[in-house]
């Protein structure tokens, strides 16, 4: 509010000693008029409602407010409605406390009754939508029926319009865990359901009464005509908290005058009710519901006394904590960084989502979602099973605002249920879309095809040392073509061609390749990895190559196998660098050219051993995979 702002700026002035006094609104001239109109309140939960006061007013004018009022909220980003329901905003961010005025005559049996709303009753509230109850929400009712969400929202048959002439002013103190959970139950977030979640303060219920009945005469008319009703069964007590000056100074780390502590202290409205040597004794105003503690205290003092005035020490003392070089974060910032040098910009998405999306595509299960209880909006609603869809929305994203040529990478984690366990998973997720190089003179234009993710993914594994043993086609529904890569038995990556559902559901039109890496498993298998090195060796390598007409079906990775397994000491590498199909080849057939590193560690290769290994290689595919040299 404006008057703990103005609170806070006064301690502060008077720490660089200029004194200033904090004024309030004067209520002196409140009385009551009549008691002509009388309203019977009763509060059935006091524990929702430890504190309950109100009045009523007659003979009012409803209309547009005054200029200086209109002013003052449009100058805080409110819109002006009238006179009487702009004086309960007015007073709300003047004071902190949040009133409520219904219109007297739609008060039924002229009864106000504070009481648990009946599970799945219907209520319309002011903004024209309609409500299903729960049993733990508070209502304001009459004799019939509910008129308002207890500091949160008021109902739209009883709300103050240019018809009115008469009121029941409110001001409460409701309790805030029981707000919070009704406005987010509804999803409402109001101004007054904002102050009652964060405790208003109980002891100035009925001094914001009148002051809002004041100013409601000022700018309405009126008179004021009933006593003031006020409910407050429990008296709720100030928090006591001792002080000790020993835990200031260890905390702060220097001496803060006592005398200083004691004025700061008073003008935050913390009363010291006893000094001895080792501290103080304090009573904590009700409403400070962030000061329970003696390092609250301390903070409220060093706040006001000011961090710039803590002197800073000439040495410093640090202990460094000895870190594994397979720890998670250096491993995740080396490939986050490695991915960044390729063009790649990291996302961070929500881990809530769409449940829509579980029943997208076979590979995530509604029946494995996790749900959230109180979900903020239906779109928020189920931890996410896979990447992609959090993937999609950034791209579908940047589409509708003209970015074509996308590549992200994000580091995060999958949910789903595993029988009556939950079940979570560290996921690496890459997405590509558009051309590798932006529109340039010197550079050809030029997709993101499958293999440059593929190249992408590679690279990754590489960096980590973790070596592709075997591959097969990726049996996830998500891609049209894929990819899996695995280590052993075990799938590291996933990666291929979106398919069509997923890119038409999210509007895209234009190719987008998703990678999806286990990256629990790369962590595991990376902390397992063995350093191994040789000597670089002194004698030089020979590059050879053959060109071999194949089936259609044989595939490169079994023309690299065959190599390695024929030839094992020598040979280092195997390529495919080119490949041919045409009229000219056989039907059914293929060409592929395949170049060979070999080299010896111990002397440099003669051509008789370079021919031999060559003749060995050619044998074994002529045997095992009917090839044909070219």
């Amino acid at each position: 509010s404006h008057f703990g702002v103005a609170r806070d700026l006064g301690a502060g002035l008077i720490q660089q000693e200029i004194q200033t006094t904090l004024n309030t609104p004067s209520t002196s001239g409140f009385a009551i008029d009549n008691r002509s109109l009388k309203m019977d309140v009763i509060v059935e939960n006091p524990e929702l409602a430890p504190r309950y006061c109100g009045l009523t007013m007659k003979n009012l004018i409803v209309e547009k407010s005054p200029d200086w009022l209109k002013n003052r909220l449009t100058a805080i980003g409110l819109k002006p409605i009238n006179n009487v329901v702009d004086i309960t905003n007015y007073v709300l961010h003047e004071l902190g406390q949040p009133l409520h005025a219904f219109d007297a005559k739609r008060i039924h049996q002229k009864k106000i009754i504070v009481r648990k709303a009946k599970a799945g009753t219907v209520f319309m509230t002011l903004d024209g939508e309609e409500r299903k109850l729960h049993e733990e929400d508070l209502m304001i009712c009459d004799g019939e029926k509910p008129m308002c969400i207890a500091g949160i929202f008021g109902g739209i048959n009883t709300g103050v319009t240019e018809d009115t002439t008469s009121i029941f002013l409110e001001s409460a103190y409701f309790d805030p865990i029981n707000t919070r959970k009704s406005a987010k139950r509804h999803g409402l977030n109001t101004d007054a359901s904002f102050r009652f979640e964060r405790g208003v303060d109980i002891n100035n219920v009925e001094y914001a009464l009148k002051r809002a009945a004041l100013l409601i005469k000022e700018v309405a008319g009126g008179e004021i005509c009933s006593d003031v009703v006020d409910l407050y069964p429990k008296k709720q007590e100030d928090h006591q908290v001792f002080l000790t000056f020993d835990k200031i100074n260890r905390l702060v780390g220097q001496e803060i005058p006592k005398d200083n502590i004691k004025s700061i202290l008073t003008s935050l409205d913390i009363q010291v009710k006893s000094v001895t040597e080792s501290g103080l004794g304090l009573q904590i105003p009700f409403y400070r519901v962030d000061v329970k503690r003696e390092v609250d205290v301390i903070e409220e003092i060093l706040r006001v006394y000011g961090y710039n005035k803590i002197e800073f020490k000439e040495k410093i003392n640090a202990s460094v904590a000895p870190t594994s070089r397979f720890d998670e974060h250096i491993i995740q910032n080396i490939i986050g960084d490695t991915l960044a040098s390729r063009g790649f910009y990291e996302i961070l998405s929500n881990s809530l989502t769409n449940p829509e999306y579980d029943g997208l595509l076979g590979d995530t299960d509604s029946e494995k979602s996790v749900r959230i209880l109180n979900p903020l909006s239906a779109d928020l609603s189920v931890m996410r099973q896979s990447m992609l869809y959090s993937a999609m929305e950034s791209i579908s994203y940047n589409h509708n605002r003209k970015k074509q040529n996308l590549r992200f990478f994000e580091f995060g984690k999958t949910y789903q249920l595993a029988g009556n366990e939950f079940e979570e998973a560290n996921k690496l997720a890459l997405s590509v879309t558009g051309d590798k190089n932006s529109g340039h003179w010197a550079a050809d234009k030029k997709e993101s095809g499958f293999f440059y993710l593929k190249a992408v993914v590679g690279h990754i594994l590489d960096r980590l040392g973790i070596e592709v043993t075997s591959s097969e086609l990726a049996s996830l529904e998500i891609f049209s073509e894929g990819l899996s890569l695995l280590n052993g038995k075990e799938v590291v990556a996933d990666f291929g061609l979106v398919a069509p559902d997923v890119l038409e559901y999210f509007d895209i039109r234009q190719q987008v390749l998703y990678a999806e890496l286990n990256w629990d498993l790369l962590l595991k298998k990376t902390a397992e990895q063995q350093i191994r090195f040789k000597p670089v060796s002194k004698y030089p390598e020979v590059k050879r190559d053959f060109a071999l007409l194949l089936r259609d079906d044989v595939s490169f990775d079994q023309v690299r196998k065959l190599a390695f397994k024929t030839e094992r000491k020598m040979l280092k590498q195997v390529d495919l660098f080119d490949v041919y199909r045409g009229d000219s080849l056989p039907e059914g057939k293929k060409s592929y050219a395949v170049s060979f590193i070999i080299q010896d560690a111990q002397k440099t290769l003669t051509d008789k051993q370079i021919d031999k290994i060559m003749k060995k290689l050619q044998q074994a595919y002529e045997n095992e995979l009917e090839a044909e040299l070219r």
